[in-house]
C-alpha cells in the first residue's frame, strides 16, 4: 500500500507537467593524433537530421496613409474632403530564415534569438529519412544579451544531437557547420576553429545591458540563413551554434562566431526551468590591463580585471573589495580579462557564494562574496562628457587642473564625497589625452596617492619619476558615475 501511494502520488504531481529535456553529452577528448579520414559522411548522416530549418513571420502594421493636401484649406475648398486617401489601416509581413538544432527527442531546439526575435509565428520543418514534416513552435525563452533561444515543438522521437564540451576546443580543431544558407537546406561547410574567447560585439543596438560574449570564431563558411545551425567537432558532437559573420559584403570571408554549446547549454537550462536568465552579481566595474597599468600596480603579467570602481552597498563592496584591486581568480578559476570574470558571474547562481583571489598593494588576498542577482539595468563604463571650467595651473602634459568648488559640482553634479583636482583643459595632441584624459574629470589619485586639491595634483605629478603616471579619476557619463584608471606616458613630453 505504501509503494502504491507513492506511485499514486508521483503521478498526480508529475501530471500535466511538460517534460525536459532528455539531452545527451559527450565530454570524451578528441583524438588530435588520429589521422584525417578521406569523408566526413559518417559524421554529416550523424549531425545533418538534428539541424533543422526555421522561418519565422512577424506582422507589421502601417500606419494609415492621409493625403496632406486635406489639411490646406485652399485644396479644401475646391474638393471637400474627396482628395484620393486610404484611412484603412494596412499590415505586411515580413519573413525571416534561419536554422536550429534539436537538443531532446521531444523536441527541444537551441537557435539564434535573432532568427525569432519578434515573430509572431514560427515554423520548423525536420527532415527525416520519411520524409520533411513542418511543425508550429512555442517559444520557451530568449536570451538577447547571449543572441541564444529556445523553441519547442509537439513532437517525440527526434533525432537528437550530442553536445560536445566547448571547453574543451583548441584552436586548429576541425569543425564542420550545418545550416539553410539562403534556403539551401542541410548545407555543410568544413574550416578550422580559427580563435576562441572572441568578444566585443553589439547585438540590437546599446540597450544599457551587458553582452554575455565567448564566441568561437571559425573559417567554416557561414551566411544568412545559417544562424542558429550547429557547429560540431569532427565527432559529429555540438559545439556551438552558430550566430554571425565578419563581413564588408554581407557574403562570407572565412569570418564567422558561433556561441559556444556550454554557453548555450546554460541558458537554455535557465529558460526552461524558469522563463528567465538570473545572473550573478558583484556590483563592481572593470577595465582591461594595460601594459603600463601592469607595471603601474606590479603586477608580473596583464591577466586579471583591474577595478575601477565598486558599486555602494553591492556585493563586493560588503565583502571588502577595493577599487585598484586587481582580481585574478574566481572559485579557483584564472581571469585573464574582465571579459572572462563577466562570464563566470553571470553564469553563476545569485544567492551562491564564491571566492575571489585579489592582487592588492602586490599582495594576494582572498574574499568570499555572496553573489546578488544582476539588476535589470546595468550601465556600461564608459566615457565622460566635456565640462568647462575656469584653469589656474598647468598640470601634467598639457593638461589644465582647477581646485573643485561649489560651483563646479553643482554644473558637474559631483557628489560631496568626492575629492581631488578638476581637470579643465586637456591639449588634444598631449600623452594624457592619448592616455583618455578628458575635460570634466576629476583626478582623485596620482600614483596611488590621494588628491586634495590642484597644487597637490601640480606636486605628485612634479615628483613623478616612473616612465607613467598613474591616474585614479572620476567621471561621469550621463546618469552613470563611477572612477577609473588611466596611465600616461612620463618618458616623452610633447608640446602642444
Amino acid at each position: 500500500m505504501v509503494v502504491l501511494a507513492i506511485v499514486v502520488f508521483f503521478y498526480l504531481t508529475s501530471w500535466g507537467r511538460e517534460t525536459g529535456p532528455d539531452i545527451k553529452v559527450d565530454s570524451t577528448p578528441l583524438d588530435r593524433d588520429a589521422r584525417p579520414g578521406v569523408s566526413f559522411s559518417p559524421v554529416i548522416k550523424k549531425a545533418a537530421p538534428c539541424v533543422v530549418y526555421i522561418y519565422s513571420t512577424r506582422i507589421v502594421h502601417v500606419r494609415p496613409y492621409r493625403n496632406p493636401l486635406l489639411n490646406d484649406p485652399f485644396f479644401r475648398q475646391f474638393w471637400g474632403d474627396q482628395l484620393p486617401q486610404n484611412n484603412q489601416p494596412r499590415t505586411r509581413r515580413e519573413e525571416s530564415l534561419g536554422s536550429g538544432v534539436v537538443v531532446s527527442p521531444n523536441g527541444y531546439i537551441l537557435t539564434a534569438n535573432h532568427v525569432v526575435e519578434g515573430a509572431d509565428e514560427i515554423k520548423v520543418k525536420v527532415t527525416s529519412s520519411g520524409g520533411d514534416k513542418e511543425y508550429s513552435a512555442k517559444v520557451i525563452g530568449t536570451d538577447p544579451p547571449t543572441d541564444v533561444a529556445v523553441l519547442k515543438i509537439d513532437a517525440t522521437d527526434l533525432p537528437a544531437i550530442t553536445l560536445g564540451n566547448s571547453d574543451q576546443l583548441e584552436v586548429g580543431d576541425m569543425v564542420l557547420a550545418i545550416g539553410d544558407p539562403f534556403g539551401l537546406e542541410q548545407t555543410v561547410t568544413m574550416g578550422i576553429v580559427s580563435a576562441l574567447g572572441r568578444s566585443g560585439f553589439q547585438f540590437g543596438g546599446d540597450t544599457g545591458h551587458p553582452n554575455y560574449q565567448d564566441f568561437i570564431q571559425t573559417d567554416a563558411a557561414i551566411n544568412p540563413g545559417n544562424s542558429g545551425g550547429a557547429l560540431v567537432d569532427a565527432e559529429g558532437r555540438l559545439v556551438g551554434i552558430n550566430t554571425f559573420i565578419y563581413s564588408t559584403s554581407a557574403g562570407n570571408e572565412g569570418i564567422g562566431f558561433a556561441v559556444p554549446v556550454n554557453l548555450a547549454r546554460h541558458v537554455m537550462d535557465r529558460l526552461i526551468q524558469g522563463g528567465k536568465v538570473t545572473r550573478g552579481y558583484l556590483g563592481i566595474y572593470l577595465r582591461d590591463i594595460t601594459p603600463n597599468l601592469a607595471q603601474d600596480f606590479n603586477l608580473p603579467d596583464q591577466n586579471g580585471a583591474l577595478v575601477n570602481d565598486v558599486a555602494r552597498n553591492g556585493p563586493a563592496e560588503k565583502a571588502g573589495i577595493k577599487s585598484g584591486d586587481v582580481i585574478v581568480e574566481f572559485n579557483g578559476k584564472k581571469i585573464t580579462d574582465p571579459n572572462s570574470l563577466q562570464l563566470m558571474v553571470s553564469e553563476s547562481s545569485p544567492g551562491t557564494e564564491a571566492t575571489l583571489k585579489v592582487i592588492r598593494d602586490g599582495h594576494a588576498k582572498s574574499f568570499t562574496v555572496k553573489l546578488a542577482e544582476l539588476p535589470g539595468e546595468i550601465s556600461q563604463n564608459g566615457n565622460g562628457q566635456n565640462s568647462s571650467g575656469s584653469a589656474n595651473t598647468d598640470a601634467l602634459d598639457g593638461v589644465a587642473v582647477s581646485d573643485l568648488d561649489q560651483q563646479a559640482r553643482q554644473e558637474l553634479r559631483i557628489p560631496e564625497n568626492v575629492h581631488g583636482a578638476l581637470v579643465t583643459e586637456v591639449g588634444s595632441d598631449s600623452n594624457s589625452a592619448d592616455a583618455g584624459l578628458q575635460q570634466g574629470d576629476v583626478i582623485v589619485e596620482i600614483n596611488h596617492q590621494p588628491v586634495n586639491n590642484a597644487k597637490e595634483a601640480v606636486k605628485l605629478c612634479t615628483q613623478a619619476k616612473g616612465n607613467n603616471i598613474l591616474l585614479k579619476i572620476w567621471r561621469r557619463n550621463g546618469d552613470f558615475s563611477g572612477t577609473t584608471y588611466l596611465s600616461v606616458d612620463n618618458t616623452t613630453k610633447r608640446t602642444n
